[in-house]
């Protein structure tokens, strides 16, 4: 190359006016140099349109309609476009085959019922409301031998029988004590067993074992333990110097006693029957309950009481009835005569036992009538309850 010659310098790039460089491109970066960014404009948010039901009815009613559809499922049936059938006696003949087949199969289902439920029917007639209606026939007579009528002259000698009215005092209080506790405490066993408590199967076999017992062994078991010379009385005086000894079966103390004899025994079953009731409340609502912070006592109290409620109702009728059902122990364990034991079994045993048949009968009745009014009252409130937790 020589002086004063023009140079020219080559340009590997080609030029293409072809290529247009729109706004906000970027071609040819060099290194460190950032790209641009484009203003994006903030979308308009769309305010919610509000729409009349009249408007709602008429877009439902003006639909399009679907495809696919054959013409005749669009139309709009008239009385005319109802078939109308001949009376034909191929027709009549149809109908009476289908009415024979129909009374024949109303038949059948009728006998299979009335073949299961005879036999229960009959026994309950039989020994129930027969000897009910003979019952109540024999209160209104002089005796079972002399039929003549005397009115209401045998519930007088009941109602105003000093025994009866002792008897109808120690019933009361017994159950007015034992089942209430006997529902209260097998509740909370249940709640108890039912929360994961280690142990709780050996648990359950313990408190299982008194149904398993017979009367004379129950007898026996409270004989040893609350006689004059029982366990009781030689555990109290070792722990106590001045304690004297007692008969617990003829103190004062003979109602809690029984008490005690009554919970041991039925407690056992009562339990097994909360425990299936709290098994088959919803675990859902329990768990959502207990997410939303409402603890143990908030959720028994609003979720599992609701669902326990006809148990608890169940529980406290066959309680009531087992109440009634502890003569057979307090008589082996006492006698006929017992002082605070004395209850209405005991009066009529007694009656019975010395022939007195009308009495016998009036006293029953008049057992019969109370325990009508207190099931008839449990039901009421049961279904109220039931009513308040529905609404």
């Amino acid at each position: 190359m020589k002086c004063g010659d023009t140079v020219t310098f080559m340009d590997n790039r080609t030029d293409n006016t072809n290529n247009i460089i729109e706004k906000g491109e970027v071609t040819g970066m060099r290194p460190g140099s950032q790209a641009a960014v484009p203003e994006t404009k903030p979308e308009k948010k769309s305010e919610p349109v509000l729409i009349s039901k009249d408007d709602i009815d008429s877009k439902l009613i003006n639909r399009p309609k679907a495809k696919n559809v054959t013409p005749l499922a669009g139309m709009k049936l008239t009385p005319e476009d109802i078939p109308v059938f001949e009376n034909t006696p191929e027709r009549r003949a149809k109908l009476e085959l289908r009415n024979k087949r129909r009374f024949k199969r109303k038949l059948r289902d009728w006998g299979i019922f009335t073949g299961y439920l005879t036999p229960s029917f009959v026994g309950v007639l039989l020994f129930f409301f027969l000897p009910l209606i003979m019952l109540l026939k024999t209160s209104f007579q002089k005796s079972p031998t002399n039929s003549d009528f005397v009115g209401f002259r045998n519930y007088e000698r009941v109602l105003t029988n000093p025994a009866f009215q002792d008897a109808s005092k120690n019933t009361l209080i017994f159950a007015v004590i034992s089942v209430p506790l006997a529902v209260l405490l097998a509740l909370l066993i249940a709640l108890l067993l039912n929360s994961g408590l280690p142990g709780k199967s050996i648990f359950r076999s313990i408190l299982l074992n008194p149904m398993m017992v017979p009367v004379a062994s129950v007898v026996l078991i409270w004989q040893v333990f609350f006689s004059y010379n029982g366990v009781v009385n030689g555990i109290c005086e070792q722990l106590f110097d001045t304690f004297k000894k007692i008969d617990w079966l003829k103190s004062e103390y003979a109602q809690v006693v029984v008490v005690l004899l009554f919970l041991w025994k039925n407690l056992g079953y009562n339990m097994v029957l909360f425990l299936a009731a709290l098994n088959s409340i919803p675990h859902e609502i329990l768990e959502s309950a207990a997410m939303d912070g409402a603890g143990p006592v908030k959720r028994f109290f609003a979720i599992k009481l609701h669902y326990l409620s006809p148990t608890i109702f169940f529980v406290g009728i066959m309680s009531l009835i087992n109440s009634f059902k502890i003569f057979r122990e307090v008589y082996l364990l006492t006698g006929d005569y017992p002082n605070e034991l004395y209850f209405l079994q005991h009066f009529m045993n007694n009656s019975f036992t010395h022939l007195d048949y009308s009495k016998l009968s009036a006293g029953a009745i008049v057992m019969c009538i109370v325990m009508i009014i207190i099931v008839g009252g449990l039901f009421f409130a049961e279904s109220k309850f039931d009513k308040d937790v529905e609404e």
